[in-house]
């Protein structure tokens, strides 16, 4: 293992993210910075039929989109929890695994949590037991400058940003459709690989 290190809060994100926590002795969670639109903090990709979608958790932001990450409140006017379950549903209920933790993540989703935050590191916990990761994330207590520290991946993990993190091939729902694609969910690694998952990181 290495040492500490750093990420942003994020919605069910890619493998990428599991995999700097699956080598690290220490995890941070952001909770100090200013929030950042169209990241991985409340937006995931899934594979579909028709090619990757992505699922935005809607949020209220404050005056001038200027509100701290730890005071972003979940927007529940969009229904938005029954768009996400059933993208999820539609595009995994054939996959070897789905039956056994779409609840899991359901049932957090339907929970309604106040703050992004604490919706995310519920699912960030529970996908760790999922692949088998015994690392416990903490939140940060301040906000460091960017790249003032080694570990610092808080804007590296990003959809907009091409990662360098090469993704072992697992057998995906739609791979006779679109052949293998990286930097899914890591819901799309559960739901296809099972009690394997952690190995593909």
């Amino acid at each position: 293992m290495s040492g500490k290190i750093f990420l942003s809060t994020a919605y069910l994100p890619p493998a990428e993210y599991f995999a700097r926590i699956k080598e690290a002795g220490e995890v941070l969670i952001e909770s100090e910075e200013i929030y950042h639109k169209q990241s991985y903090r409340n937006r995931c990709y899934i594979m579909t039929a028709g090619g990757s979608q992505y699922l935005t958790v809607p949020v209220y932001l404050g005056s001038l989109h200027k509100t701290h990450l730890k005071d972003i409140r979940i927007d529940y006017s969009k229904r938005w929890q029954n768009v996400h379950l059933g993208a999820l549903t539609s595009a995994y209920n054939s996959s070897p695994f789905f039956i056994y933790y779409f609840e899991v993540f359901e049932k957090i989703i339907l929970r309604n949590h106040q703050y992004l935050l604490d919706m995310n590191m519920e699912l960030l916990s529970e996908s760790l037991k999922i692949l088998k990761i015994e690392v416990q994330p903490v939140y940060t207590t301040e906000f460091i400058p960017v790249n003032s520290t080694e570990g610092d991946y808080r804007y590296k993990i990003n959809p907009k940003k091409e990662s360098l993190y090469v993704q072992r091939e697992y057998c995906q729902v739609f791979n006779y459709l679109h052949g293998f694609v990286p930097q899914l969910s890591i819901i799309d690694l559960i739901f296809n690989m099972g009690p394997e998952a952690g190995n593909y990181l």
